[in-house]
């Protein structure tokens, strides 16, 4: 088994054991709290790791999706990565889970890179004989990129996992919104833009993971985001496409060729343009935008090619 989430069911994540059995059942060290950050809002982050003498192959620093948190079916990952001998590392970020925010709300995302950069600094300092390497879903993934753009050299590996490098037709603001989006963001930032469907419909391709996801009781943004928050994203997005020719660092990009959500076309081209010497691009036919929302078989493929990207990359760098 390489994922956690085939023991989860469509109520818990930990299936029908509770949080702590789990821990101790997968024998993982988990720690969390709060950072504040330099706007004085709380910031939550969490880390994971085998609970034992193992020694430690990298640190891993995970970046959640848009509507969703390091914990519930991101925490799963985690602690899929935890397993393989990593510290992995993840926050909350601003409007998201338990950290401080109008939910859903990122005007600007430099203040996301800050906060990720600030807390995953302080953990690369504690391990800092150790390899480090991003992990970034959806959003996360755009976030990633970035961080690897304003932090070049400092980071030895980036796994994008269906990254938002550019949003989909069907998921843009109907025309004219999208045309009138900066107007609106400027007159009312937190007016939720209308969206074809909400996001989950068109994530997960598991009915019940779908239905998992929503019962998140940390998850307090829908999948319509604020109109600030929309503009910003499509402005991320053309950022990415004028710098991914900067990005040197090693780079797995996975993501699924059905993917309703991030363009495919544009994650491609993102991966065509990156000066990275050590670069792979798996894009996987058939699948939706959330991989951990696929079947079994095809859930073990995904998460099986990143662990195994990821371990070959840290067993090269990390010291004898």
């Amino acid at each position: 088994m390489i994922h956690p989430i085939h023991e989860a069911n469509e109520s818990c994540p930990y299936g029908d054991l509770t949080r702590e059995e789990f821990y101790q059942k997968h024998q993982i060290l988990h720690r969390e709290g709060f950072m504040l950050n330099s706007r004085k809002m709380r910031i939550f982050t969490q880390s994971w790791r085998l609970n034992s003498t193992h020694n430690l192959r990298g640190v891993v620093a995970v970046v959640h999706g848009y509507a969703s948190d390091s914990g519930w079916l991101t925490e799963l990952t985690a602690v899929s990565i935890a397993k393989c001998g990593f510290l992995v590392c993840a926050l909350d970020l601003q409007g998201h889970g338990l950290s401080d925010g109008f939910p859903g709300h990122i005007p600007s995302i430099k203040h996301v890179i800050q906060d990720c950069i600030h807390f995953f600094d302080s953990v690369k300092q504690e391990y800092r004989k150790l390899p480090a390497f991003l992990y970034g879903e959806s959003l996360g993934g755009a976030v990633s990129i970035l961080i690897c753009l304003k932090q070049k050299n400092e980071w030895d590996g980036l796994i994008l996992n269906g990254a938002m490098c550019g949003v989909s037709a069907k998921f843009k603001p109907a025309w004219p919104l999208e045309k009138l989006l900066s107007v609106v963001a400027f007159l009312a930032p937190t007016w939720t833009v209308a969206a074809a469907k909400p996001v989950a419909s068109k994530s997960y391709k598991e009915e019940w993971k779908r239905r998992l996801a929503a019962k998140n009781p940390n998850r307090r943004a829908s999948g319509k985001p604020p109109a600030a928050t929309a503009l910003e994203f499509l402005r991320v997005c053309k950022y990415i496409r004028r710098h991914s020719q900067e990005l040197q660092v090693p780079m797995l990009m996975v993501h699924g060729e059905d993917d309703k959500v991030c363009d495919c076309r544009s994650a491609r081209l993102a991966y065509e343009s990156a000066s990275s010497q050590d670069k792979t691009l798996k894009i996987f036919p058939g699948m939706d935008h959330m991989l951990i929302g696929e079947g079994k078989d095809n859930v073990d493929l995904v998460f099986g090619t990143i662990l195994a990207w990821l371990g070959e990359r840290a067993d090269q760098i990390r010291p004898v």
